[in-house]
């Protein structure tokens, strides 16, 4: 197959995903190695959403929150600030979050394994190194992506509302009644699909890049680096989509 490398790769990712999607679809999991990819995915990643989340909502407040009281419009800053969480910033940063946390782990881990020759070893062992080692890190990403969202979505609410609160006056009721009146039913299960898809897009990405390192233990660093940045184009790219489908 000819072309450039980095679109073999990601016809190779493809169907890399298609296969241990397939396998979790029959119910072929390694639920040992499930547990440690949903820590790592999950618990080893609040943090850092955690404090995105915080900064996020407090700088996006300040600069809406401060032309909107100049114009007499304090009230609306509620509802702005959760529709522009809910539909763009939560699932997309969290996503980015992820890409940085997650996925240079999945592509250094598999790249090395791929380098020293254990992917081979466990092939020999007639054990699918798809099953084996993709379907675990792809279900952890697919559950644990939307859960980091919300959390992103439900800190920078409140980060919003404290400094709201505190630097222009708003006060918690008018701030929170926005919020209810501006969101709509949808934009939170939207939010939610959103994630999920970048989830499944990072998963496959990541340990796709990983399984096709060729080389020495030096390759192993291009491909991380390969593997995010394909993530952040594609993810970036998948948004406008997904936010014409949804939202459009």
């Amino acid at each position: 197959m000819s072309g450039p490398r980095w679109l073999r790769r990601f016809g190779s990712s493809l169907l890399i995903g298609g296969q241990a999607i397939t396998a979790t679809a029959k119910g072929r999991i390694n639920s040992i190695d499930l547990f440690d990819q949903l820590m790592e995915a999950g618990p080893g990643s609040f943090l850092i959403v955690l404090i995105t989340g915080i900064a996020a909502g407090t700088v996006f407040n300040i600069q809406v929150a401060a032309e909107l009281s100049r114009q007499g419009a304090s009230s609306t800053v509620g509802g702005i600030l959760a529709v522009g969480m809910a539909r763009e910033i939560a699932p997309l940063l969290s996503a980015t979050l992820l890409t940085g946390k997650v996925a240079t782990a999945y592509a250094a881990q598999l790249g090395t394994m791929k380098v020293t020759e254990q992917i081979d070893a466990i092939t020999m062992l007639r054990t699918d190194p798809v099953e084996y080692l993709v379907v675990p890190r792809l279900i952890a990403m697919v559950i644990m992506a939307p859960v980091q969202c919300l959390l992103f979505f439900i800190v920078a609410l409140w980060s919003g509302q404290i400094s709201s609160t505190y630097l222009y006056q708003i006060p918690p009721d008018v701030f929170w009644t926005s919020v209810r009146t501006w969101l709509s039913p949808d934009d939170l299960p939207f939010m939610l699909v959103k994630a999920l898809v970048f989830g499944l897009q990072i998963a496959v990405l990541a340990c796709g890049w990983g399984l096709t390192t060729r080389g020495g233990p030096k390759e192993v660093g291009t491909s991380t680096t390969g593997a995010v940045v394909m993530t952040l184009v594609t993810v970036s790219l998948m948004d406008v989509l997904l936010t014409q489908i949804l939202f459009g």
